[in-house]
C-alpha cells in the first residue's frame, strides 16, 4: 500500500516563510538519481513532523522542511543543488 502523497506545490506556503521567491520554481538535482526537476514536481508528504520531499523518478528524499514555533529547519542532503531563478533576471 502506497502513502498518498502531494506535489512540490504544497512547499510553497511554508518554504514562503524561509525564501523571498517562489521555491517551487526552483530546481533541484537529485543526489541519489541525478534527476533535475522543478521543485513543484517533487511529492511531498505531510505525515512526519515536517514536510518530506521525495524525487519523482527514484523516491529518494530530496529535501526535509520542518516548521517550530519561530524558526524552521530545511535539510537539503538531498539535492546536489537547487536552481533558484531570480526575480527580475
Amino acid at each position: 500500500m502506497s502513502e498518498p502523497f502531494e506535489d512540490g506545490n504544497a512547499l510553497a506556503g511554508p518554504a514562503g516563510e524561509i525564501f523571498a521567491v517562489d521555491i517551487t520554481a526552483a530546481t533541484t538535482r537529485c543526489v541519489a538519481c541525478g534527476r533535475v526537476d522543478a521543485v513543484a514536481s517533487l511529492r511531498v508528504y505531510r505525515h512526519a513532523p515536517g514536510l518530506v520531499a521525495r524525487c519523482a523518478g527514484c523516491d529518494a528524499v530530496v529535501l526535509k522542511l520542518v516548521r517550530g514555533p519561530d524558526s524552521a529547519w530545511l535539510d537539503l542532503t538531498g539535492t546536489s543543488s537547487l536552481r533558484v531563478p531570480l526575480p527580475g533576471a
